[in-house]
């Protein structure tokens, strides 16, 4: 694998989903995180890695069908988005909700 730059990491990771099944996982110190589609498993964990300082074990990654919309006669569908299920080492975890 080629050295990846820092700064094109930052750009895979799009947002962290917070679903009901999303923070379920969270006991298993397993994070969900909406991520470019095209990014690939190395580069997400090398990402999550960086910008969150931790160390991953694991990362499962999958794309849902798009949906259909309409918007008055015209269909259109929902944006593509791919969703990556991280894993993380023991002992190790992210804030989502930091204490204000």
């Amino acid at each position: 694998m080629s050295k990846l730059n820092p700064r094109d990491l930052a750009d895979l990771v799009r947002r962290p989903l917070v679903t009901e099944k999303a923070t379920r996982l969270l006991e298993d110190n397993k994070y969900v995180f909406e991520v470019a589609p095209k990014a690939t498993k190395p580069q997400i964990k090398a990402a999550i890695e960086v910008l969150f300082d931790v160390k991953v074990t694991s990362v499962n990654t999958s794309k849902p069908p798009r949906k259909q919309r309409r918007v008055g006669r015209f269909m259109g569908h929902r944006p593509q988005y791919k969703r990556a299920v991280v894993t993380l080492a023991e002992g190790s975890s992210i804030v989502l909700f930091p204490e204000v």
